[in-house]
C-alpha cells in the first residue's frame, strides 16, 4: 500500500539514485540509463520541485566490494534531513547486499524519508512497508549471488573443454577456437631466443640483461590485444618464461582476486594474486603446439625457484656469480638448512660457511662452520678429477655454442631491421596515397614515415655495432682449446668467472652434506654427485686463535712468556687462544704457577723503573696518547715493537720511542699519510713474531 507523501516531505529535496553495476552496460544499455534519468518526471508529478541526480556510481558494482562515493553522498544527505523521497528504479539499483540496504532503510525511517520506485512509494518507518523492503533487498542480494553463481559455473564448464577464449601472450592467437602461433616470424624467433637464452644463462636476470645490452625488443600484448614492441624489463621476462601456454598447455585460473575487510567493510583487492599450480581450476597440457615441451617448463621453473635465494626454502639455491664457489649447495647435516655465507676478515676477503641451526634449537648446529678456502680446494680437486676426462669435448662444444649465440644474435637484429624496412615502406605507400590537398593528413602520414625511417636507421646500426664487436671477438681455435683443455686445473685457477664455475658445480653436484666431529675436530663433506655416486672428504679443523697455523701446545706458549711476563698475563694469553684442556677448563695464575713449578721453570722476576721495554699501556701513558694511537704505529711500521707469542702482550724497547719517524707522526698528527706511506708494510708488522 503507498504512503502518504506529505506537505513536509514534498518541501524537502527529492533524490533520483542512477546506477549500472558494469561499464559494458554504461556503455551499450543505453535504454537503461533513460529509464532511470526518466525518474526525475516522476518526482515531478508527485509534487517535488527540488530534485538531484546522482550518477557518481555509474560502471560500479552495487555488492559492497567497491567504494560507491554517489552512495555515500546519498546516505549523508539522507541524515541530514533535507531528503523527502529517494527514488530509484528498483532496490537492486540502491543497493546489493544486505549491510547497505538496511542501512538506508533505518536512516530512512528515524529521518521520514520514503523510498520511491515505479510500483508504489514506502515509508520505511511503517512496518508493514519496511517488512517489503526488507524482503526486496534479499530478494536483490539473492539474485546477484545467482546471477554470480550460473556465470560462473558456465565459464568454468567451457574453461574445462579448453574452449573459453581470453587474452593470449605475445606469440599466440585465437584462430576458429583453436590456439595456433603467431604468423609473424619475427615475433616466433623472438619468443624462441628468449627461451634459448634461458636454457644457456639459467637466470631470468641474465636473459633480461643480454636482451638490454643488444637493444633487442621483445613483443608484448597489451590491453587491447594489440602486440606492442619494446625493451624488455625483468617483469615481462618473467612472465614470458612461466607461462605455460608456451609450453601447449591451456590454463585457467592462475591468478585470483582476495578480499579483504577495511573498516567493517569488504573490499576486493584490485592487485591480482598467483596461485600455485596445484590450485589451478583448468590446465590441460598438450592442448596445442608450443614453442617448448612440458618437459622443459618444469625444468626453467626448478631453475627460477632455485633461483630464488630470499624465501626460506629447503632446497638448494643456484650460484649468482660470488666469491663463495660452494654457496647454496652446503646441507647441514643436523638440521637440514642450507649454509650461509660469511665474510669476514679486513675487508671481507676471509670467507666461511656456517649454519645457524634450527630457531627451536639453535645450539644443535653451532659447530658447523668451517673456514671456506679450504673446503673448496678438497671439492675442486674432486671436480677437477671427475670431469678431466671430457674436458676436450666441453672445450669443443663451449666454442660451438659461443659460435650458434653470435648468430642468434645477429639473425634476431636483422629480422627487426627487416620488420623496420617493411614499416617504413607500408609509411610511403600511405603518404605518397593521400591527396596532396588534405594538408592535415599529408603532414600526419609524413611525420609517421619520419619515424619509421628513424628507426630503420636504428636497426641498422645495432646491425652494424654488432658485427664490429663480433668481428673483435676472437674465438679460440681448436687447437688452443684442446691445449687448455689438457691442463684443466691450471685453466680453473686462472679462470675469474665465478658465475660459470659455480654452474659447473651445480651441474655434476646435487648437494654437499656439512657436518663436523666434535671429538676428532674435523669437518666432514659428504658429496652427492648428479649420477648418484657419493663421496667424502675430511679435514682436521683449525684450532681457534691460531688460524691457519694448526694447534700449539700450551706448554710452549708458557715456555717462551715464563721469564719475561707475570703469571696473569700468560694465563689471559692461554685463555685468549682458548688452549684449556677441555670444555668449560681456563687458566688461572695459579695453574700456571703449579705448571712452571711442575716443569722447573724460571719465574718472572719484577723489573725496575730502567726496563728497556715498556707494555701498550706503558708506552701510551710516557707518549701521552691513547692505547689504539700506539696499536696503529705498530700496524704501519713506525714503532719497532715484538711479541714472544701471537696474542701475547707487545714488548716495545724504550728506545723506539725516540724514534724520527715516531715523532714527526706525533708532532703533525699526519695519521693518514703515515697510513699511505706504510701501506706495503703493514701486512709484515701486524702481529709478528719478532
Amino acid at each position: 500500500m503507498d504512503a502518504k507523501l506529505t506537505f513536509e516531505r514534498l518541501q524537502r529535496k527529492a533524490l533520483v539514485y542512477v546506477r549500472q553495476s558494469s561499464m559494458l552496460q554504461v556503455l551499450h544499455n543505453m535504454e537503461s540509463q533513460r529509464r532511470q534519468y526518466g525518474l526525475t518526471a516522476r518526482a515531478q508529478e508527485l509534487g517535488f520541485h527540488d530534485i538531484e541526480v546522482i550518477d557518481e556510481d555509474l560502471g560500479r558494482s552495487g555488492s559492497g566490494c567497491e567504494d560507491r562515493p554517489g552512495f555515500e553522498r546519498l546516505v549523508t544527505q539522507v541524515c541530514s534531513g533535507d531528503v523527502g523521497g529517494v527514488i530509484c528504479v528498483e532496490a537492486s539499483r540502491l543497493a546489493r547486499n544486505g549491510r547497505d540496504w538496511h542501512r538506508l532503510i533505518e536512516l530512512c525511517a528515524l529521518v521520514g524519508t520514503v523510498i520511491i520506485d515505479p510500483e508504489g512509494i514506502y515509508d520505511p518507518s511503517v512496518t508493514n512497508d519496511r517488512l517489503l523492503l526488507g524482503l526486496k533487498g534479499t530478494m536483490s542480494e539473492f539474485e546477484l549471488n545467482l546471477i554470480r553463481q550460473r556465470s560462473r559455473e558456465a565459464i568454468q564448464q567451457k574453461a574445462r573443454r579448453g574452449e573459453l577464449e581470453f587474452r593470449l601472450p605475445a606469440g599466440m592467437y585465437w584462430n576458429n577456437r583453436q590456439i595456433e602461433f603467431e604468423p609473424d616470424q619475427h615475433v616466433q624467433q623472438t619468443v624462441h631466443l628468449v627461451f634459448q637464452k634461458m636454457e644457456e644463462l639459467g637466470s631470468v636476470r641474465q636473459v633480461f640483461l643480454w636482451f638490454r645490452t643488444a637493444q633487442l625488443r621483445v613483443p608484448v600484448r597489451g590491453r587491447d590485444g594489440q602486440l606492442i614492441w619494446k625493451l624488455p624489463v625483468y617483469s615481462s621476462i618473467m612472465r614470458l618464461v612461466s607461462n605455460p601456454f608456451y609450453a601447449g598447455a591451456y590454463a585457467f585460473g592462475r591468478t585470483q582476486l582476495r578480499t579483504r575487510v577495511v573498516e567493517g567493510r569488504a573490499r576486493k583487492s584490485k592487485q591480482c594474486w598467483w596461485r600455485d599450480r596445484q590450485q589451478w581450476p583448468v590446465l590441460i597440457r598438450n592442448h596445442h603446439p608450443g614453442y617448448i615441451t612440458w618437459e622443459r617448463y618444469e625444468q626453467i621453473q626448478q631453475t627460477i625457484e632455485a633461483n630464488t635465494h630470499m624465501t626460506p626454502q629447503a632446497g638448494t639455491k643456484a650460484g649468482r656469480g660470488g666469491r663463495a664457489l660452494l654457496a647454496g649447495l652446503l646441507r647441514c647435516r643436523r638440521c637440514g638448512h642450507i649454509l650461509r655465507v660469511n665474510y669476514t676478515g679486513a675487508g671481507g676477503r676471509v670467507l666461511a660457511y656456517s649454519c645457524r641451526g634450527n630457531r627451536n634449537v639453535p645450539a644443535t648446529c653451532r659447530g658447523v662452520c668451517f673456514g671456506g678456502r679450504k673446503a673448496e680446494e678438497l671439492v675442486v680437486e674432486q671436480v677437477l678429477a671427475a670431469v678431466s676426462g671430457n674436458a676436450i669435448e666441453a672445450a669443443l662444444e663451449a666454442a660451438a655454442q659461443e659460435r650458434r649465440k653470435q648468430g642468434e644474435g645477429r639473425c634476431a637484429l636483422e629480422m627487426a631491421a627487416q620488420q623496420a624496412r617493411y614499416q617504413a615502406h607500408l609509411a610511403e605507400r600511405r603518404y605518397e596515397a593521400v591527396d596532396p590537398d588534405q594538408r592535415w593528413v599529408a603532414g600526419e602520414l609524413e611525420a609517421r614515415w619520419n619515424q619509421a625511417l628513424e628507426r630503420v636507421r636504428v636497426t641498422e646500426t645495432q646491425c652494424a655495432e654488432f658485427d664490429q664487436r663480433w668481428a673483435a671477438t676472437e674465438i679460440p681455435s681448436q687447437e688452443l682449446l684442446v691445449a687448455l683443455a689438457q691442463d684443466l686445473p691450471r685453466v680453473w685457477n686462472t679462470s675469474t668467472d665465478s658465475r660459470l664455475k659455480q654452474r659447473i658445480m651445480h651441474i655434476v653436484l646435487r648437494e654437499i652434506i656439512a657436518d663436523f666431529d666434535e671429538q676428532r675436530q674435523e669437518v666432514t663433506l659428504v658429496l652427492h654427485w648428479a649420477g648418484g655416486r657419493h663421496s667424502e672428504v675430511r679435514w682436521l679443523k683449525n684450532a681457534y686463535g691460531w688460524p691457519g697455523r694448526g694447534p700449539v701446545a700450551a706448554e710452549e706458549v708458557i715456555r717462551k712468556m715464563a721469564a719475561e711476563f707475570s703469571d696473569h698475563q700468560i694465563a689471559s694469553t692461554l685463555n685468549r687462544k682458548i688452549l684449556g684442556e677441555g670444555p668449560g677448563s681456563g687458566w688461572t695464575a695459579k695453574t700456571v704457577a703449579q705448571f712452571r713449578a711442575k716443569h722447573k721453570l724460571s719465574g718472572y722476576c719484577v723489573a725496575d723503573s730502567g726496563s728497556p721495554s715498556l707494555t701498550l699501556e706503558a708506552a701510551a701513558k710516557r707518549l701521552q696518547v691513547n692505547v689504539s694511537l700506539i696499536r696503529r704505529l705498530i700496524r704501519w711500521g713506525i714503532l719497532t715493537a715484538r711479541q714472544a707469542v701471537s696474542g701475547a702482550p707487545w714488548q716495545i724497547p724504550t728506545t723506539a720511542l725516540e724514534g724520527e719517524d715516531v715523532k714527526r707522526a706525533l708532532a703533525g698528527k699526519p695519521w693518514r699519510r703515515h697510513r699511505n706511506t706504510f701501506r706495503d708494510e703493514r701486512q709484515q708488522h701486524m702481529f709478528s713474531d719478532t
